[in-house]
């Protein structure tokens, strides 16, 4: 990759990290469900009007929009509401790519090698430390909630490499057609209109500016602007050069929430994250491909014989 595609590549994993402090901000005044239903909304209406609908198999198109719409974000969300802290829901989300290996080798049969087995063991045991301090310290539903979140994505995963589509970022905005109605319909159902209403009457408020500007953020930012970068990224290189850089993600999400909030993460935690980034990246490395020595090619009985006599 060169020099600029790289730089862009750290924007996106930047962009990204930003989003789990603005995600805070918006919960701050939306509840959780419709956060998500807002955001969906917001990038469904243009998309329907304005991007043409991608040739992908309608099954995988509304898997991918209910794994990473509905369950994911739905998930996350209810996670961080419920106390999870922006910075350790940036780690614990990575559990999703684990969880990306596991699901196509028992859903599609997808060979699972001992690469990736000795990578998902590393980061399994990662989520399970920051499990086992979190319990000691605080409540243990934020991990869990944000461990589901991070299954949800995981399905999407399979959903959207299913679909192979030629036309990534399509894809991705016409997988936000797929959540509004349901999470519209849950948010009403679980939250209630009375606080739905409130919510959306005092949106345009001085108090509710930095929420609004958290959900901008997560829908301009975050989605149209990452997404398009990395996207495009995945076009002209190779995914095994490009994913890596995903795992900057964290690191800006812990950063970011330290310097926003104050957030400081334990020692346990930080090692705990260390492994699951590490456990990712190494069940993400490709295998070498396996090179033997070249043959040798033995001459003719006739041209030994004249080699030996001359």
């Amino acid at each position: 990759m060169p020099l600029r595609d790289r730089l862009l590549a750290v924007v996106v994993a930047v962009c990204w990290g930003l989003n789990f402090p603005a995600t805070a901000l918006g919960l701050e005044h939306f509840p959780p469900l419709l956060m998500v239903a807002l955001r969906f909304t917001l990038l469904a209406i243009p998309t329907l009007l304005l991007v043409p609908r991608p040739d992908v198999p309608l099954r995988w198109l509304v898997g991918m929009g209910l794994g990473i719409g509905v369950l994911q974000f739905g998930f996350l969300y209810l996670g961080m509401a419920a106390g999870m802290p922006a910075g350790l829901a940036s780690l614990v989300l990575q559990a999703s790519a684990p969880f990306t290996v596991v699901l196509a080798g028992v859903w599609l049969g997808q060979r699972i090698s001992p690469r990736q087995t000795v990578g998902i063991a590393v980061a399994v045991l990662g989520l399970v430390a920051i499990a086992a301090h979190r319990a000691q310290v605080a409540a243990l539903l934020p991990v869990v909630l944000t461990l589901c979140g991070a299954l949800g994505w995981a399905f999407g995963n399979v959903c959207s490499a299913q679909a192979r589509t030629s036309h990534p970022l399509r894809l991705t905005l016409w997988m936000s057609v797929v959540p509004p109605l349901p999470m519209w319909a849950i948010s009403l159902a679980v939250e209630g209109p009375d606080r739905v209403g409130d919510a959306l009457r005092t949106a345009l408020t001085r108090e509710a500016l930095p929420s609004v500007l958290g959900l901008v953020y997560v829908v301009v930012v975050a989605t149209v602007v990452g997404y398009g970068i990395w996207t495009t990224l995945m076009s002209r290189h190779p995914s095994g050069a490009v994913a890596p850089f995903s795992m900057l993600v964290p690191v800006t999400g812990v950063a970011a929430s330290w310097v926003a909030f104050g957030e400081r993460i334990d020692l346990v935690v930080l090692v705990a994250g260390a492994a699951i980034v590490g456990g990712v990246l190494w069940a993400s490395r490709p295998q070498r491909p396996l090179t033997l020595p070249p043959a040798r090619v033995s001459a003719p009985p006739g041209e030994v014989a004249r080699s030996a006599s001359g």
